[in-house]
């Protein structure tokens, strides 16, 4: 009966093997979190775990995993698991497994056996390629299991019986006494070798080939996302936990202990004092901050999207709706395509070279803004350009139809459609001129700390002359300061801080914490923007 046939791709029994293969995935995922957390030292090696020293817990759990995938390697090729391998495990397993027993076998014949660099390279040479033979010629079940499940078997017997330990060393002879210790290769090594055991042992629980396949793919996928993301979030953690002590110094919390403020004419006390983001730099204040870099950041951001926007999208429609495919777009995109990968530096040298000479012979704001907006523009028009070709033909035609010109189309129906990836483009312009540093450094920053700084007012600095062009602004061709730069001279050069400040490492850390505030605000206004405009557009 058709009813009753059972396909094993759609029904599939949880049985023991399923279990224990399952438990190794499991155990991989665990295992690469925890080398992940040594690697960014949230856990050291000289940690126990559980009352367990952490390098005995890691190789006592890479044994393990690796004992279970040969386990379920050898017991499918004896028939003892319900598997369908195919022939072989394929080129990429064999040249990775290659790889990996080559790293491995020539470290241990150069460091343990004492054999020196050439004794490790024939020694890795001759395990590679048997690694490599066994995998390619043996079924898959053996060749995708028992090469990697003996390299993690071997890698945690290792550090189980401390012939790596943490006080391991690696001297790799060059001259400039280049080392690898302990901190570094032990998580290292249990990372790698937790993805190709995961891999492995997803390819088991799959019951090998094609499936098993497809579902090792998705284990190494996942791991990898997973790192992504791990690596992300630590390293925001990292920044918040170090920075936020140096962000509160002097922080008062209550009613009239902040700086009075007037907005809308009317003029209150905040109930927050937070000198490190509300101070600038003066000889009488208690607690020296950063408002001014702060405010010269955002006003830099403002300044080159409203330089480089208008006219990248311009240009964009240009090079889309009007100009005729050809030499010249082709031209066109090549150049775009260049300037946008052209270094920063090169770019501080046009704005020092071109913009300062034109506004006074000195570094100011204006020649900042001016400088971001030409790295800016590129990112724009290539954005922009791949975002209106994205709109389907169907939406020109039928605006034509209704006799609607060609700029009304444009207007109503082709941008509104491509306002989601042309705004993408700017926040991923934003993320990159935000933390640019030699470009300001060149034309922009006038100091790290200037006693008695002051924030720039820009609206406020407008004025009329009776003069072309009739409208002029000082604040614009002064020189400032910005987060990115200030911390990097704090960092490289040490410079401003004298004994104004009690706690100069905690400074560091906490610019570095308010601009990446700075730069993740701007992201957020960016995503809130393109999520606006994409509802907008569904909803009409």
């Amino acid at each position: 009966m058709a009813g009753a046939t059972r396909n094993e791709l759609v029904e599939h029994e949880t049985t023991g093997a399923d279990v224990v293969a399952a438990a190794a995935v499991g155990l991989s995922a665990i295992l690469f979190a925890l080398s992940l957390a040594a690697l960014f030292e949230r856990v050291t090696i000289t940690d126990r775990i559980a009352g367990v020293p952490a390098v005995t817990l890691l190789g006592g759990l890479l044994a393990l995993l690796g004992g279970a995938v040969i386990t379920f390697g050898i017991g499918s090729r004896l028939k003892f698991v319900e598997t369908q391998p195919s022939s072989s495990a394929g080129l990429i397993a064999a040249v990775v497994a290659g790889i990996a027993w080559f790293t491995v076998a020539g470290g241990f014949a150069s460091q343990t056996l004492g054999l020196g660099t050439v004794g490790g390279v024939v020694g890795g040479v001759v395990v590679g390629i048997a690694a490599f033979g066994v995998t390619i010629v043996t079924r898959e079940d053996v060749g995708s299991t028992v090469p990697i499940g003996l390299l993690c078997l071997l890698t945690g017997l290792v550090f189980v019986t401390g012939t790596v330990g943490p006080q391991w060393v690696w001297d790799l002879g060059w001259e400039q006494s280049a080392s690898l210790t302990a901190e570094f290769v032990i998580p290292v090594a249990t990372l790698f070798a937790t993805l190709f055991a995961g891999w492995a042992a997803a390819k088991a629980y799959g019951g090998f080939g094609a499936r098993g396949r497809r579902m090792g793919a998705y284990t190494l996928i996942y791991l990898n996302a997973i790192s992504i993301v791990a690596f992300l979030f630590i390293l925001v953690a990292f920044v918040v936990v170090q920075g936020v002590p140096g962000l509160l110094t002097g922080a008062e919390f209550g009613a009239g202990v902040g700086p009075e403020t007037t907005l809308f004419g009317f003029t209150f006390t905040l109930p927050l004092s937070l000198p490190f983001v509300m101070n600038g730099v003066a000889l009488l204040n208690d607690f020296q901050g950063v408002l001014p870099a702060i405010v010269g950041t955002i006003w830099l951001v403002i300044g080159a999207v409203l330089f480089a926007v208008p006219l990248g999208v311009g240009a964009a429609i240009f090079l889309t709706e009007y100009a005729e495919r050809g030499r010249f777009t082709q031209a066109v995109e090549v150049a775009t395509n260049g300037l946008w990968s052209t270094p920063s530096i090169v770019f501080g040298l046009f704005g020092f070279a071109f913009l300062i000479p034109r506004f006074g012979n000195q570094k100011s704001l204006l020649a900042g803004m001016l400088t971001l907006g030409f790295m800016l523009l590129p990112l724009v028009v290539i954005t922009s350009r791949e975002a209106m070709i994205a709109v389907p033909d169907e939406y020109r035609d039928a605006s034509v139809a209704l006799g609607v010109s060609r700029w009304q189309t444009i207007k109503s129906v082709v941008l509104p459609a491509a306002l989601p990836g042309v705004v993408t483009g700017v926040i991923l312009g934003v993320g990159r001129i935000a933390g640019e540093t030699a470009p300001i450094l060149l034309t922009m920053a006038g100091g790290t700390f200037v006693p008695g700084a002051q924030t720039v007012d820009v609206i406020g600095g407008f004025e009329f002359t009776s003069a072309p062009p009739f409208v002029a602004n000082p604040e614009l061709l002064q020189a400032t300061s910005a987060l990115p730069y200030q911390l990097f001279a704090l960092i490289t050069a040490g410079v401003g801080l004298g004994d104004s400040v009690a706690d100069p490492e905690g400074f560091r850390w906490a610019t570095a914490l308010v601009l990446l505030v700075v730069v993740l605000s701007f992201y957020a206004i960016g995503i809130a923007t393109r999520y606006y405009f994409r509802s907008k557009l569904q909803h009409e």
